[in-house]
């Protein structure tokens, strides 16, 4: 059984687009209201910023489990592509197989739960049979045999999912990035990071450090209950919808800095956002990690009159440090000066909602 991606997978509802080379991708209106814009003021500092992993506003990328959008075919064909041309992507340690089954069972219940138009999970002792309709994958196999998979566990399900994963194993009190897949991070290598503990990957975020947030982040991760997940954001700024912005491929997607003008920024500049969200998994213990990628483009963005001011304001007061991190300090001045011309110095009202 092969991963294939069926004639007929894209409706009116997903779209047919690209993340690479032709950059079709664009969000639809619906989309650019659901937008996870990630400041709910107008100042930032890196921070813990957890919360509880619970049903939120309808309609919103909270409202399930595992957000599926309108982007979910043409995101899983990308990262086919990826792990064509670098199988390393996605990386699973031995001792971390039953943290992939345990994954996997997570996430297909979660979608047969919240999206049965798509998606469907028959149990029958451990015979289970799974159904993925956009993607065209209809498939019966045996639940903790690995034979009975094209793929382990982790990845067999990692290439039916959106956002970057890592799966995290406790052990001398702190917790290891064992198992991995990286295909639309924010330049960072999943096949680097294999086997580091928490302050070890972390290492290269400034002032955080400094500030305690990692000590905290791994106390409060430490003390995670199977059943109570939490999540929270993360940001940066890519030119181009490009998901792979990886370390490996740098040389391809680096140099695209350099070619914003204030004519094209608009639709070139995107903020790239991370929902990550946490989970205990419940035989292994590990902590399974669901880094999603979300990319709204300059021009879209600003649709939103409050998101509007308030990202410049963002851009242009934020921490010449955090500013190089996040990758935009060279464009900083020319990104400020487009969206300037959005910002009329009205106040913003709290939280990251657009105004209803």
């Amino acid at each position: 059984m092969s991963l294939d991606f069926k004639p007929g997978a894209f409706s009116d509802f997903f779209r047919d687009e690209t993340f690479r080379e032709s950059f079709t991708y664009r969000n639809s209106p619906d989309a650019i209201r659901r937008f996870p814009f990630p400041f709910d003021r107008d100042e930032y500092m890196y921070s813990v910023n957890m919360e509880p992993h619970v049903p939120g506003r309808k309609g919103s990328v909270f409202e399930k489990t595992f957000d599926v959008d309108e982007h979910y075919v043409s995101e899983m064909i990308d990262r086919a592509k990826v792990l064509a041309d670098d199988p390393l992507r996605c990386q699973s340690l031995p001792h971390m197989t039953l943290a992939g089954w345990d994954t996997l069972e997570l996430i297909m219940e979660a979608k047969a739960r919240d999206y049965p138009q798509w998606f469907s999970l028959t149990k029958e002792g451990d015979r289970w049979h799974w159904i993925n309709r956009p993607l065209g994958i209809d498939h019966t196999f045996t639940f903790l045999d690995e034979s009975t998979l094209p793929y382990g566990p982790f990845e067999y399900i990692m290439r039916q999912t959106q956002g970057d994963w890592t799966l995290q194993d406790e052990r001398d009190g702190t917790l290891w990035l064992d198992a991995g897949v990286a295909t639309s991070q924010a330049d960072w290598s999943a096949d680097f990071d294999i086997g580091m503990n928490f302050h070890e990957w972390h290492a290269p975020v400034p002032l955080a450090h400094d500030l305690g947030v990692f000590d905290r982040a791994l106390k409060f991760l430490l003390k995670l209950q199977h059943g109570s997940p939490v999540r929270r954001f993360n940001w940066t700024m890519t030119v181009n919808p490009l998901l792979d912005t990886s370390p490996e491929n740098y040389p391809k997607w680096g140099p695209t800095k350099t070619t914003l003008t204030q004519e094209n920024l608009g639709r070139k500049q995107h903020l790239r956002v991370e929902l990550q969200s946490l989970y205990r998994l419940p035989r292994s213990n590990a902590i399974a990690f669901d880094i999603r990628c979300y990319l709204g483009s300059f021009e879209q963005i600003v649709t939103v009159p409050k998101w509007g001011r308030r990202l410049h304001r963002i851009v242009r007061d934020l921490h010449p440090d955090l500013a190089t991190y996040k990758g935009f300090i060279r464009n900083r001045p020319a990104m400020a000066e487009w969206l300037s011309k959005y910002d009329d110095g009205a106040p913003t009202s709290p939280g990251w909602w657009p105004e209803d």
